[in-house]
């Protein structure tokens, strides 16, 4: 069984891609969305809203850290479903109460849930180095 924490996060990347994908600027049609199609009690995806609407409000910040770590690839050739992991885990080592570790884990979690069989290598170094560069690591 998934923790709390764990769930919440994947549910964070599901609002995040149907945002992006949409074009949508409100969290809370796209949540809707979200728990009908997940089946979800809408009590997870209420509890990554605010994530979600962190990570907006501070994307360039986050896509500038993810760029700088992601040699010779520009922010907009990388997959949507990788982009927003590596939001949501940069996200999350900027705010600092998740050990490093556990963030790049859980990241790598999703990309091995939600994305493609060379995600979780190249998340990995991406994250290790935002990481080393936030003075994390």
């Amino acid at each position: 069984m998934l923790r709390h924490e764990s769930r919440m996060r994947a549910r964070a990347l599901q609002l995040l891609y149907a945002l992006e994908i949409t074009g949508d600027t409100t969290t809370a049609a796209g949540a809707d969305g979200v728990a009908k199609i997940t089946g979800e009690v809408r009590l997870v995806i209420d509890d990554a809203e605010p994530m979600v609407r962190a990570i907006r409000e501070h994307q360039a910040e986050l896509d500038r850290l993810a760029q700088a770590a992601a040699d010779n690839w520009r922010l907009e050739r990388i997959a949507t479903v990788e982009r927003n992991i590596l939001r949501i885990a940069i996200h999350e080592m900027q705010r600092g109460d998740v050990p490093v570790k556990v963030v790049i884990d859980e990241a790598l979690w999703l990309a091995h849930r939600f994305a493609g069989d060379r995600a979780p290598a190249f998340i990995n170094g991406v994250l290790d180095r935002v990481a080393r560069d936030l003075g994390r690591l």
